[in-house]
C-alpha cells in the first residue's frame, strides 16, 4: 500500500530543522505517511495556511484566528519564549532617542517588522499600541532587518530567529525584549509559533501525524549533538555553541508538549489581541494532544 503523502511546512531555520531532524533523515518511523518537507519563511507559511494549502504547517499564533476554521493546533512543535522573545533594537549610537523608561519611546518612529502576521508584530502592538497610530512600520525580510536598522533605513527593528543572539555584532542595541514584557504582564511564556494540522484529514490521521511529530522532536532532543549539527546548515552567522543555544531557546519541554500553561498563554494572547481589535476572536481553540 502506497504511503499517504502529506506536505509539512516549516521555516528554514535551526530550531525547526532541529525539530524535524529525525523525520527528515528517516530516523523516526513515519507509519503509513510520507512527508514532503516544505521550507518557507513563516510569513509565507502563514499566508498559505490562510488558503488551507498544506496539510501540516508551522504557523504564527497571531495567524491562528484566521485559519481556525481549517486547522487545529498540535500540542507539540511550539516555540514558546519563556521570559525571552522577539526584541526591538536600534543602532547602538542612537539609544538616547528612545528614552529610558520601561517601554521605549517609539511613537511616530519607523520600525522594520518581519511580517504582519507574525506573533512578534502582534505582541509589539500590544506593548506599544496599534500600528499606524502608535508607530509606523515597514515589512522587511527577517534576516535583512539587522542591516536595515544599522544602515539607518528604519529607526528600529523587530528581531526574530537567530537575530536575537547576533544583533550586537551588527552594532545594534536592545530596546525591549517582548518575551520579558509579556511575562512581566501575565506571568506566562510568550507563544510565538506552533504547528497546526488540517481538520479535513480526519480525527485518526490528525492524531497519528501529531504523534509522529512528537516522536521526531523527542528523538532530536535525545540525539542533540547530531541534530544541532544538521540544523546548523540552516543558521545564518551561527557557530555550534550559538546554534545549540538558539535551539535550546525554542526546542525544549514546551515544544514536546506545552500543556495547560501553554494553552493558557495562547488563550491570553489571542484574547488580548481580540480585545485590542488586532485579531478576530478565535473562539474555542481546537487542539490535538500527542500521546
Amino acid at each position: 500500500m502506497q504511503p499517504r503523502l502529506l506536505r509539512l511546512g516549516h521555516s528554514p531555520d535551526p530550531d525547526d530543522a532541529f525539530m524535524f531532524y529525525g523525520l527528515a533523515k528517516g530516523l523516526v518511523p513515519s507509519g503509513s505517511y510520507q512527508f514532503e518537507h516544505v521550507l518557507q519563511d513563516i510569513q509565507t507559511l502563514n499566508q498559505r495556511a490562510m488558503r488551507g494549502e498544506l496539510e501540516i504547517t508551522a504557523i504564527s499564533i497571531h495567524a491562528y484566528p484566521y485559519v481556525a476554521d481549517k486547522y487545529a493546533l498540535t500540542s507539540c512543535g511550539s516555540s514558546m519564549g519563556d521570559q525571552y522573545g522577539p526584541m526591538i533594537v536600534c543602532r547602538a549610537d542612537d539609544t538616547t532617542r528612545f528614552g529610558g523608561g520601561a517601554l521605549p519611546e517609539l511613537r511616530g518612529k519607523m520600525i522594520a517588522i518581519p511580517g504582519e502576521l507574525t506573533t512578534a508584530f502582534l505582541t509589539l502592538q500590544l506593548a506599544l499600541g496599534k500600528a499606524g497610530a502608535a508607530f509606523d512600520y515597514q515589512v522587511v525580510a527577517f534576516d535583512e532587518i539587522p542591516n536595515h536598522v544599522r544602515d539607518g533605513k528604519s529607526d528600529a527593528g523587530l528581531l526574530i530567529h537567530e537575530g536575537q543572539l547576533t544583533y550586537q555584532a551588527s552594532g545594534l542595541h536592545k530596546l525591549l525584549d517582548l518575551g520579558e514584557w509579556w511575562h512581566a504582564k501575565t506571568g506566562l511564556p510568550l507563544p510565538l509559533g506552533g504547528n497546526c494540522i488540517r481538520k479535513d484529514l480526519g480525527t485518526a490521521a490528525m492524531q497519528e501525524v501529531t504523534d509522529i511529530i512528537k516522536q521526531s522532536i523527542v528523538f532530536s532532543l535525545r540525539h542533540r549533538a547530531e541534530a544541532v549539527k544538521y540544523a546548523m546548515q540552516f543558521g545564518r552567522d551561527l557557530d555550534q555553541p550559538l546554534a545549540d543555544r538558539f535551539v535550546g531557546m525554542y526546542v525544549n519541554d514546551w515544544t514536546v508538549d506545552y500543556g495547560p500553561r501553554g494553552r493558557e498563554a495562547i488563550s491570553r494572547l489571542l484574547q488580548a489581541g481580540a480585545e485590542a481589535g488586532l485579531v478576530p476572536a478565535a473562539g474555542e481553540v481546537q487542539y490535538v494532544t500527542a500521546r
